[in-house]
C-alpha cells in the first residue's frame, strides 16, 4: 500500500497540507447504517489531539465494535478495540460494500503488513511524518494510519 503525505496527520509545511476527509458524511454514513440494521451509535469521536481519526463505536445485533476513518484520507477500517496505543483491527466483509462506494476499506492483511525500509521508500510520506515514524516505531502499515502520535 503507498502511503499518501499527511496520512498520518504530521506535514512540514502550510503548502504540503493534507486534504480533509468529510467528518459529516461519515458521521451520516454510520449512523444511517446502525439505524438500518436495527443497530444504534454509542459514540461517535471526531479526531482530537492526538489521534489522526474519526470513529463510530456502534452495536448492532449484540455485536459492538468500532468503525475508523482517517482524518485525511478516504482509508476506512474496522476494530473490535480502540484504545490510545491499542487498536485490534478485524474484518467485517459484511460491511465492506456499504462503505466501500465512499471509502477504501482495508482488511486486515493491509493493516497488519509489516513496516519495513523497502517499503517506506515507496511511500509519499514528508519528512515530518519520516521524523515520527523513527520515533514511534510503528511495526504495521495500520499504526500509520490511524495513529495516537504526539
Amino acid at each position: 500500500m503507498k502511503l499518501p503525505n499527511g496520512v498520518t496527520g504530521f506535514y512540514d509545511s502550510k503548502v504540503n497540507n493534507p486534504p480533509q476527509v468529510d467528518g459529516k458524511q461519515f458521521k451520516r454514513l454510520c449512523f444511517d447504517f446502525a439505524s438500518c440494521n436495527s443497530g444504534k451509535v454509542i459514540d461517535f469521536i471526531t479526531p482530537q489531539y492526538p489521534s489522526n481519526f474519526y470513529y463510530a463505536h456502534v452495536e448492532i445485533a449484540g455485536n459492538r465494535f468500532y468503525i475508523l476513518l482517517n482524518e485525511h484520507y478516504p482509508y476506512l477500517a474496522f476494530a473490535s478495540v480502540v484504545e490510545v496505543g491499542n487498536i485490534k483491527f478485524i474484518n467485517k466483509p459484511v460491511l465492506y460494500e456499504i462503505f466501500s462506494s465512499f471509502y477504501r476499506v482495508i482488511g486486515t492483511g493491509e493493516l497488519h503488513a509489516p513496516l519495513n525500509q523497502h517499503l517506506l521508500k515507496q511511500t509519499e510520506l514528508n519528512s515530518a511524518e519520516l521524523e515520527q515514524i523513527a520515533y514511534w516505531k510503528p511495526e504495521t502499515i495500520g499504526q500509520i494510519i490511524f495513529n495516537y502520535w504526539d
